[in-house]
């Protein structure tokens, strides 16, 4: 058995390892880092463009980044960190593609209004108090309101067609919104490590153990799928980045931060449509509010996609059980990963959330004549041989202890560090890519503290993100001053 020695290995290749690897690269070339990916290529699970919304999540026009309170208040502090958090994507972006990293922006993000559309006087009332509350802070001083038909029809013509001119509407939209790609973007970023002498990529490779030894390295059992010839990889970090497969491997670490933690797995569908003569009549990212008891990345909304060049409309996603923690994945990985340490929560989520164990089992069911009726509430024209069936990705839902009921079940995204700083995790989904660059910052910090204290990295992560170290949320004039140019580089003005 070959041993291999490394600093850091990054275990999945899809858009957080390569964002870290990114990052880490830019900050100390000399790094010898090492990717490691079960499948034969980068990018194919969660990142994948048909795996994923697409949308660069801002809270622009994400309903449940914004809840009503049980006194009628509408809620954005969520709304606030997201977009704030975009804000360190798109200026990362940006330097990447001024130093040459990412090609050419319109190759793999573009301009899209983002909207939000409701009716019913119940959530226009709703809709509305959200933008008020949203418009007078700084970081969504340019979101737009409407209940005029006549000024919806303009922002978003195919939706309000046929539509009943006494019937209560309301939208919002943010003109500088986007649409990622983040499939062509994480295989742009992996490209661009693979020309690096200290870096190496590892296709149809497989984790099969991880053990850390007396010095506080780790010692990484990785197998080839080709040849099931296995070595060990000698590593002075370890991140898992693998989507739903970060949890069964943050339990193969066996460090304590991981105890308890458990998952809960949601597949999607699309309904996608590519008639040109459809494509072309509706030109952003439509946000409904999501049914009751649906899940938040349920939320259905009608978007215009660019997906590998092509143009195409997508609409859902439409929720459904499953037992899979991978769309490539086993039948058996929810089962497989409940342990003694996590049982107890699990089950007491099972126990606490069977209306959304129905609801996911309903939707599972739904004929393509319910879904189409669905996407009628927001397309009245829409017909049946315009539209197809596609599986979306699958996301695992963070199952965590708690002492009031035993276990909770949490809709986002969480980072597991262990105690040493030597190995970091991601759980979670929603918003998932989008915020990646301040989510593999935060692991920068937390597992680089030492290096982080220097000036020569802290030079380099304020060149790469401007904004680094202030907030966006309080101060204005530098917002003003990243997103001119951000929209400007990224051409989203």
């Amino acid at each position: 058995m070959s041993q291999k020695k490394v600093d850091v290995v990054l275990v999945g290749g899809g858009v957080m390892s390569a964002t870290l690897g990114t990052l880490l690269s830019h900050l100390d070339p000399a790094l010898k880092i090492m990717m490691v990916e079960r499948l034969s290529t980068v990018a194919h699970e969660s990142t994948h463009s048909l795996n994923n919304a697409g949308t660069g999540h801002a809270g622009y026009c994400e309903l449940n980044y914004t809840p009503q309170l049980a006194d009628g208040t509408v809620q954005i502090k969520r709304a606030l960190e997201i977009n704030a958090a975009f804000e360190m994507s798109l200026q990362f972006w940006s330097y990447l593609v001024e130093q040459g990293v990412l090609p050419e922006p319109g190759k793999f993000i573009n301009p899209i209004c983002h909207q939000s559309f409701v009716w019913g006087a119940e959530d226009v009332a709703f809709l509305r108090k959200r933008y008020m509350a949203l418009h007078k802070h700084h970081l969504f001083e340019e979101m737009e309101y409407s209940e005029d038909h006549a000024v919806l029809r303009k922002w978003m013509p195919l939706v309000m067609k046929h539509r009943d001119a006494k019937q209560a509407v309301a939208a919002t939209r943010v003109k500088h919104g986007t649409d990622v790609d983040f499939g062509l973007m994480t295989r742009k970023l992996v490209k661009a490590l693979t020309r690096h002498p200290t870096f190496e990529l590892k296709l149809s490779h497989t984790i099969m153990s991880m053990k850390q030894h007396d010095d506080g390295r780790w010692h990484v059992r990785v197998k080839d799928n080709h040849t099931d010839k296995t070595r060990t990889v000698d590593a002075g970090f370890v991140f898992l980045g693998a989507g739903g497969g970060a949890l069964p491997l943050l339990q193969k670490s066996g460090i304590p931060e991981a105890r308890g933690y458990g998952g809960f797995p949601v597949s999607g569908q699309w309904l996608i449509c590519k008639n040109p003569d459809v494509v072309k009549r509706h030109c952003s990212k439509v946000y409904g509010k999501a049914a009751v008891g649906a899940p938040p990345m349920s939320v259905p909304h009608l978007d215009a996609r660019i997906i590998d060049g092509e143009p195409a409309l997508l609409f859902g996603p439409f929720a459904s059980i499953t037992t899979k923690f991978l769309k490539e994945g086993s039948a058996l990985d929810l089962f497989s990963s409940l342990k003694t340490n996590n049982l107890k929560p699990m089950l007491a989520v099972a126990r606490d959330n069977f209306e959304l164990t129905r609801y996911l089992i309903t939707e599972a069911f739904r004929s393509h004549k319910e879904r189409m009726a669905i996407l009628r509430g927001f397309y009245a024209d829409a017909k049946d041989d315009d539209w197809e069936l596609a599986s979306a990705g699958q996301r695992v839902q963070i199952i965590k202890g708690c002492d009031k009921n035993g276990g909770k079940l949490e809709f986002g995204t969480e980072i597991v560090t262990a105690k040493d700083g030597t190995l970091a995790s991601l759980l979670g989904a929603s918003p998932g890519a989008s915020t990646s660059v301040q989510a593999m910052v935060e692991v920068i910090e937390r597992c680089f503290k030492q290096r982080m204290k220097s000036a020569g990295w802290k030079h380099k992560m304020k060149e790469m993100i401007p904004s680094y170290g202030e907030s966006l949320d309080e101060n204005v004039k530098l917002l003003h001053e990243v997103r001119r140019r951000t929209l400007s580089t990224l051409r989203l003005g």
